[in-house]
C-alpha cells in the first residue's frame, strides 16, 4: 500500500493530510488562534468539588474550566495494594483534591462543544518510540503490535533498561522492529525532557502552562512516520527546513523521505484533498455501487444510515442489500478518520436475513477499521440490524473544526417555512396592536416569508387588517434570514 503525508502550511493555519493509495484517509487542522490542548501540562487550582460526579472542575487558564475525575488523580498506591492501585475501589473525591488546591494536570480531550477539557494527573510524555509514565511503575506495549513474539522481546527489553528507573513506559507501535539503542536513546531524551519539566513545575504559578506538545507537523512526522510512509511532502520552505532538523535529530533513518514541493499549483489540489475535505462536511456519502450514506453527528453521538439509492444488483434483494452493506462497512471506516468522528456510533445497515452475510458485513467493519490509529470497538449487531461502536475521541471531529452552527437555523439544519413564518407574523401582529396604540402595521421580513403573503396568504392578510381594523403593508428586506423578521407600529 502507497502511503504519502501531505502538509500545507499558511500563516495562520497548518494542515496534514494522510493519503494511501491517492486516497485520502485522515486530515488534521491547526490553526495559530486555536491550536489543540491534549498533551499540555499546566499548573492548575481546583476550583469546585463534586461529590456527587466524583469528579472536580479545575482553572487552568483556558476559556472553560476543565474537567478532572477521580478515576484520572494519580496516588500512591497504599499497603497491600497492586502496583497500579486498581485492585481497590476509588477513594470519595473530596478525599482525593480539595478546593483552592493547586495540582499538575495533563490535558486528554480537548474542549468540545459545551464541555471544558478533560484532564488527568497521570502524567504522559511521548516522544518517538516510548511515552513516559513519571508516576508508575509499569511496563506495556502497544496492542497494535500483534505478533507476540515481538511482544515479548520489546518488553524484556524494557525491562532491562528501565530496572533501575522509578517510572513507567509503554513502547509506542512505532518501536516495532527497533533495538536496544533506539530505545535507550529515548530514554535519556525522555529523562531530560522530564527533568526540564518537573523544574518547570517548581516555578510554575495557576494557569501556567508547564509543557506543550509539539505543533502539529513535527506532531505528524514523530507519530506517522513508518516505513510504509513512502514521502513526507510539505509546501513551506521554512517547515521543510524545520522538519529536516527535527528528523535529523530524532529519526535520521527517514532523512529522505522529506520532500520540498514548490509548484505553483497548491498542494491539496494537485492531490484532490480539498474535494474530498469539502465532501466529508456534507451529510450524504455516495457508494460507488449507487448507494449512499447519511451521517448524522449530534451532541450526544453519531448515526450512519446506509441506503441502497440506486443499486439494484444482478441477482435478488437479498444479494443487493449484502454486496451495499459490504461496501458501506469499508466506506464508514474511511468516514469515521476522514470526519474524526468520535464517541458512540450507530450504524443502521440494511436489513439482512442471513446470518452468515451479518457476520461478514460486522467482520468487514473491523477489518476495515484496524488501520484506524484511534481506539475504536464494535459490538454485535443487535436484533433491530444496529451496529454500535465506540471511537476514542480527543478533539472536536472535521465539521466542528471547520464549520460553526448556521444563523439561519442555530444549527438545527431545518427552517420554519414561509407558511409557518406568515402564521407566526400574523399572530406577533395581533398582539402588538393588543399592546401598542398603532394607526398602521409595517412588517420587515424575508423576500421568501413576504411572496408567499402577497400570492397565497392574501385572503387571511385582509381578515386580518379587517379583525384589527388596521391597514398591514410588508416590505421584503434581502438580508433578512429566513426566520427573522420585525413588526413596526406606526
Amino acid at each position: 500500500m502507497s502511503e504519502e503525508i501531505l502538509i500545507n502550511v499558511t500563516p495562520r493555519e497548518t494542515r496534514v493530510a494522510l493519503v494511501e493509495n491517492g486516497m485520502l484517509q485522515e486530515v488534521s487542522v491547526e490553526r495559530a488562534r486555536r491550536r489543540g490542548y491534549v498533551g499540555n501540562i499546566y499548573k492548575g487550582r481546583v476550583s469546585r468539588v463534586m461529590p456527587g460526579m466524583q469528579a472536580a472542575f479545575v482553572e487552568v487558564g483556558l476559556e472553560r474550566t476543565a474537567f478532572l475525575h477521580a478515576n484520572d488523580i494519580a496516588r500512591m498506591p497504599q499497603e497491600g495494594e497492586a502496583v497500579d492501585g486498581n485492585a481497590v475501589p476509588i477513594p470519595p473525591i473530596h478525599e482525593l483534591v480539595r478546593e483552592g488546591q493547586d495540582i499538575v494536570v495533563q490535558v486528554v480531550k480537548d474542549p468540545i462543544g459545551s464541555k471544558g477539557a478533560r484532564l488527568t494527573t497521570h502524567l504522559s510524555i511521548p516522544s518517538r518510540f516510548l511515552v513516559l509514565l513519571p508516576y508508575a511503575r509499569s511496563i506495556g506495549v502497544s496492542v497494535r503490535i500483534e505478533d507476540e513474539q515481538e511482544r515479548s522481546r520489546l518488553k524484556e527489553l524494557m525491562h532491562g533498561l528501565a530496572a533501575e528507573k522509578s517510572c513507567g513506559y509503554i513502547v509506542r507501535t512505532n518501536a516495532e522492529g527497533v533495538g536496544e539503542d533506539s530505545l535507550r536513546s529515548d530514554m535519556e531524551f525522555l529523562d531530560r525532557l522530564w527533568s526540564a519539566v518537573k523544574d518547570e513545575m517548581s516555578r510554575a504559578t495557576v494557569g501556567q502552562r508547564i509543557y506543550e506538545d509539539l505543533p502539529l507537523a513535527l506532531r505528524c512526522l514523530r507519530d506517522s512516520l513508518r516505513t510504509h510512509i513512502e514521502k513526507v511532502r510539505i509546501d513551506s520552505r521554512e517547515t521543510f527546513e524545520r522538519a529536516q532538523r527535527f528528523v535529523a535529530e530524532f529519526i535520521p533513518e527517514f532523512g529522505e523521505h522529506l520532500e520540498h514541493y514548490p509548484g505553483e499549483r497548491p498542494l491539496f489540489d494537485l492531490y484532490g484533498v480539498e474535494d474530498e475535505i469539502q465532501r466529508a462536511l456534507r451529510k450524504e456519502t455516495p457508494l460507488k455501487s449507487g448507494g449512499y450514506l447519511i451521517i448524522d453527528q449530534t451532541e450526544a453521538m453519531t448515526t450512519i444510515d446506509v441506503n441502497t439509492g440506486g443499486f439494484l444488483g444482478h441477482r435478488n434483494l437479498e444479494e443487493t442489500v449484502y454486496k451495499t452493506n459490504l461496501e458501506a462497512a469499508q466506506a464508514i471506516a474511511r468516514q469515521l478518520r476522514l470526519r474524526n468522528l468520535g464517541g458512540i456510533i450507530i450504524i443502521d445497515f440494511i436489513d439482512m436475513t442471513d446470518a452468515e452475510h451479518r457476520r461478514q458485513v460486522l467482520r468487514t467493519l473491523e477489518k476495515s477499521l484496524a488501520r484506524d490509529h484511534a481506539k475504536t470497538t464494535v459490538y454485535e449487531m443487535s436484533p433491530l440490524g444496529l451496529v454500535e461502536m465506540t471511537r476514542k475521541r480527543t478533539t472536536e471531529s472535521l465539521e466542528r473544526q471547520l464549520c460553526e452552527p448556521c444563523p439561519s437555523c442555530s444549527g438545527r439544519g431545518t427552517v420554519k417555512s414561509a407558511e409557518t413564518m406568515c402564521y407566526e407574523i400574523f399572530r406577533e401582529i395581533t398582539r402588538a396592536v393588543r399592546q401598542f396604540e398603532a394607526r398602521s402595521v409595517l412588517v420587515l421580513a424575508a423576500p421568501g416569508v413576504v411572496q408567499r403573503v402577497v400570492d397565497e396568504e392574501s385572503a387571511a392578510l385582509a381578515e386580518l387588517e379587517a379583525f384589527i381594523a388596521r391597514p398591514i403593508r410588508f416590505q421584503a428586506e434581502e438580508q433578512y434570514a429566513p426566520e427573522q423578521y420585525d413588526v413596526v407600529v406606526l
